[in-house]
């Protein structure tokens, strides 16, 4: 029973620590994020003329900017597809057109980026094929 006890307090504390682990790493990447989030709350609380819409363009690039670094950084990326054979493990195909510029099976357009982080596709990108 002693031995039983002693397992089941090993299971309950390896499921803590893995918790606390999956905890931290958000957290981490959370705190990352935050100064993004403030400077989007800044330009979209920003109030100005057409004058200024150029600068706030500027503005929000650059946060955008800030935001693809910052997840950059955690290791994700994102894949050019355009002019590339389909590839079912990374496309997602949700349309079909005829093309005489494209081969048959050809990623004609992006519809929306895919992104890896690792080895590991986060999502497939969404495209138009040739046919």
């Amino acid at each position: 029973m002693r031995l039983a006890a002693e397992f089941d307090n090993y299971k309950r504390r390896s499921a803590r620590q893995f918790a606390e682990l999956v905890q931290s790493a958000n957290e981490r990447l959370v705190t990352q994020l935050l100064p993004v989030l403030d400077n989007f709350e800044r330009a979209l609380n920003h109030e100005g003329d057409d004058e200024t819409l150029e600068s706030f363009r500027k503005g929000v690039e650059m946060i955008f900017g800030q935001l693809h670094d910052v997840l950059k950084a955690e290791g994700l990326k994102s894949f050019d597809s355009v002019g590339k054979p389909f590839d079912p493990n990374i496309h997602d195909a949700i349309m079909q057109m005829e093309s005489e510029e494209h081969e048959s099976g050809t990623v004609m357009e992006e519809v929306q980026k895919g992104y890896t982080l690792g080895d590991k596709v986060l999502r497939h990108t969404k495209v138009v094929v040739s046919k």
